[in-house]
This record gives structure tokens, C-alpha cells and sequence, in this order.
């Protein structure tokens, strides 16, 4: 097949970096295809295109698709300018792709978090329209009424910004000691997302923890192991959030 695709979803989808960063190489002039720049975004290429990136040729590698258990104290990144472990040192070595991780957790929410090399897919399941569920759940001191938890999903502020989730309950209390377990459930995944709705209503995180990721559990997986998602779980993914767009 000659079927043309937009340069930065052949970028993305190499394994190089996002779609949404792929279209910044393209706008600062860093693509060549056919050895010619190319700054147009609306540029398509086929496969007997050579596409390159700062002077070198793009590698088409097999996708891959990672499921990790983050344990707290790791960056979500493939590098720390502060020498601090990241989710990359996690993977072995066996695993050659080039993969960076979708979306982010904070270095200590622990839970799990997805790596891949396909830029695509990463898109699909970390941009709101999608409408991806990721399901948390958050030890906090005190004790939210049902007004907070309204509040939770009809949207705090905070520095700004305007932040809510889907769903909000309350799993566990401990009146003497006066903390409580809540599920927080979010399309979104803004920075410290969930710590700061909370914040907002007075409220401190102990501990945080991502669950789930649209279908996906962690299931056996103790902190720090990972396993490659089978080919049905990824194509579930897509199909959801392709579902959820329309």
C-alpha cells in the first residue's frame, strides 16, 4: 500500500516522540524528507519516504507497549538532569526500543503508568477528548462531607486552573485517627492533579495511587515489575478511545 500519513504521525508513530512535539520539530525546521526541510505540518509522506530528524533517518521500530507498577521515589521520564531514578531504569536492558512513558504519575504517587514507543497510541490515551478513565486512589487526613465530594466533580480552582474529576466516593474512614480513603476518577492528568483538587478543599494527601487505566489493572504486578500488554488490551485501548470520541 502508498497510502500517505501527515509527517508527524510518521514521526510518532517511529518511536521518536509525541505527535504534538513531532509538530514542533516540523515548525523550527528540523525535518528533511527526501533530504528537502520541510516546515509544513500538513506535509504527507509514504513509506518509500525518507523521513529525517536533525540530519539522521528515523528507524521503524515494532511497537511496544509496557504496563509498569511505578513504586514511589521514580520520576515519570526517560531522564533526570538530577540523577534521580526514572521509570526507564526499571525496564531491562533487554528491551532495546526507545520508550518514554504516557502521561505522567509524580514521583511519589506510586500506581500504574504505561511506556511505549508509539507516539500515536500515547496521544490517544493521554489527551482529554479521548475520555480515558484513571481511576485513583487517595489516603487523605480528615474527612470529605458530600458536599466535598461534589465539589470534587463539579470542579475546584486552584493557582489558576480549573480542575475536576468524573466520579468522587469515599472508600474507607478511620474516624479516631480522622483520615479516610477516597477513589478519584479523571480524564484529565494535569500536574499533581489529584493532590491539588484536594488541597483546595483543605484536605492533605498521604498517599496516592493509581489503579487503573481504562481497562487495565496492575492485577499481580508488585512495585517496580512490569509486563508487556497483550495485543487485545492495546487494541481494547484504541477502541475505547476511539468510542469515546465520536
Amino acid at each position: 500500500m502508498n497510502q500517505k500519513e501527515r509527517l508527524q504521525k510518521v514521526i510518532a508513530k517511529s518511536g521518536y516522540t509525541s505527535r504534538r512535539k513531532a509538530e514542533g520539530l516540523i515548525t523550527e525546521g528540523r525535518v528533511k524528507v527526501n533530504h528537502k526541510k520541510v516546515t509544513e505540518l500538513g506535509t504527507k509522506v509514504g513509506p518509500n519516504d525518507v523521513v529525517e530528524v536533525d540530519g539522521i533517518p528515523l528507524e521503524k521500530e515494532e511497537p511496544i507497549y509496557i504496563m509498569l507498577y511505578k513504586p514511589r521515589g521514580v520520576i515519570s521520564s526517560v531522564s533526570d538532569d538530577r540523577g534521580r531514578k526514572v521509570v526507564g531504569d526499571l525496564i531491562s536492558e533487554d528491551i532495546e526500543e526507545r520508550l518514554f512513558p504516557v502521561g505522567r504519575l509524580d514521583y511519589d504517587t506510586s500506581g500504574l503508568i504505561l511506556l511505549t514507543n508509539d507516539g500515536e497510541f500515547s496521544q490517544k490515551l493521554i489527551h482529554p477528548k479521548y475520555k480515558i478513565n484513571k481511576v485513583y486512589i487517595v489516603k487523605v487526613e480528615g474527612i470529605p462531607n458530600k458536599e466535598d465530594l461534589k465539589a470534587l466533580k463539579k470542579g475546584v480552582h486552584h493557582e489558576g486552573e480549573y480542575l475536576k474529576c468524573v466520579n468522587s466516593r469515599i472508600v474507607k474512614t478511620d474516624a479516631k485517627k480522622g483520615k479516610s480513603i477516597l477513589e478519584l476518577t479523571l480524564q484529565e492528568g494535569k500536574n499533581r492533579q489529584v493532590r491539588r483538587m484536594l488541597e483546595a478543599l483543605g484536605y492533605k494527601v498521604d498517599k496516592l495511587k493509581r489503579e487503573r487505566f481504562g481497562p487495565l489493572t496492575l492485577g499481580n504486578l508488585n512495585p517496580g515489575d512490569y509486563r508487556e500488554l497483550t495485543p487485545h488490551e492495546v487494541k481494547q485501548l484504541l477502541e475505547l478511545a476511539e468510542k469515546n470520541v465520536k
